[in-house]
């Protein structure tokens, strides 16, 4: 197959891993039968905000959407970075849109400087929180450290939003090979429980709950309290609790939980300590939030194996095995270790080189 034939797919699910694959190999995709059979056929807001967004930080990105919207093509063009503002609908939370971000900024052409605005934390996309405290300190391991930041700078919480953050990434020639399979022990969870427009006990509440269940199985746990007022607290009520359990080999496993009405304080605060034990049990060095970012890092490392420990695989990360099989010509091999009850992911790197970078 040429570099230049067009990869297809159908349906609606996977879009926004689709149009980053294209993006990062060069390689032009059409994706068509977007909800062909449903009563509100196409595309949906949010993902129309994804494609701006994509044609924002890249150049010369073409993109051709079928009247009924359909059907999407697009033939990628260069990832460059910047200072970009980005509103974001809030049928999804800004985190649907700073994980494709995470996944191209590295490789622009400049440093990048994202503005994004809307909802902060809902219950289908990965929290500005969790992204903050553990997505970004995944990058490490790859070798990117050094002016990696992110700021919550105001707290949107569903349905009306309001919030915003600040995301700063450098760009790299490359990202480094690893071989990391020793997921260490848990030695500390820490948390932020937030709180918008409620009373501020709201927070403590959950702090206690979410304590109560955790302090049976480790000490050092310190979970922040995070109560806005007035313009930074966005345009809705709302409470919510994330967390990271950090292991001693510098591993996150995550969890995160966004009341909705009717939900107490101290149900969110137990639930989501509970999804954080689930996620400890699961193992691995990625938790399942994170396995494609891990996955997707070691496709574009240099030509040298990269090997890492990941939970069990979710029906997603199956999926985005696939599809780096499709765009990148590579095949993972997976092992199962039935003693732990995880996974030995090991791949030969594509040599993926950042051209676009400026030489300094």
């Amino acid at each position: 197959m040429s570099k230049r034939d067009v990869i297809t797919f159908e349906g609606h699910r996977f879009l926004k891993q689709r149009l980053v694959f294209s993006i990062l190999s060069q390689r032009p995709v059409r994706i068509e039968k977007i909800r062909s059979s449903e009563a509100n056929p196409g595309l949906w807001d949010f993902e129309i905000a994804l494609l701006r967004m994509i044609e924002t930080v890249t150049n010369g990105s073409r993109m051709v959407i079928s009247p009924t919207g359909t059907s999407v093509t697009l033939k990628p063009g260069m990832i460059m970075g910047g200072k970009v503002t980005i509103d974001c609908p809030v049928s999804r939370a800004i985190g649907y849109y700073l994980e494709v971000l995470v996944a191209l900024a590295p490789f622009g052409k400049e440093q990048l400087v994202a503005t994004l605005r809307g909802i902060t934390m809902n219950n289908t996309d990965l929290s500005v929180d969790t992204i903050r405290t553990a997505t970004l300190r995944n990058y490490r391991h790859f070798g990117i450290e050094e002016g990696v930041e992110m700021r919550v700078t105001k707290r949107g919480a569903p349905p009306k939003g309001g919030g915003e953050v600040r995301f700063i990434c450098p760009v790299v020639r490359a990202v480094k090979p690893i071989n990391y399979v020793d997921q260490g022990k848990i030695k500390r969870i820490r948390g932020i429980s937030y709180a918008t427009r409620v009373s501020p006990q709201t927070a403590n509440r959950m702090v206690e709950s979410a304590r109560g269940e955790l302090n049976r199985f480790i000490p050092d746990i310190f979970i922040y309290t995070d109560v806005y007022k007035g313009a930074e607290s966005g345009f809705s009520p709302g409470f919510g609790l994330s967390l990271v359990a950090e292991s001693t080999t510098g591993a996150f496993m995550t969890a995160e939980l966004c009341a909705n009405p009717g939900d107490s304080p101290e149900d969110i605060g137990r639930d989501a300590a509970r999804m954080l034990l689930n996620e400890i049990e699961r193992g691995g060095c990625f938790d399942s939030a994170h396995q494609w970012m891990a996955l997707l890092l070691m496709v574009l490392g240099p030509e040298h194996a990269s090997k890492t420990r990941i939970g069990k695989l979710t029906p997603f990360t199956i999926q985005y095995l696939r599809d780096i099989r499709e765009f990148f010509n590579i095949t993972f091999k997976l092992k199962a270790d039935p003693e732990s009850n995880t996974v030995l992911a090991t791949c030969l790197g594509s040599g993926y080189a950042n051209v676009a970078k400026k030489t300094s």
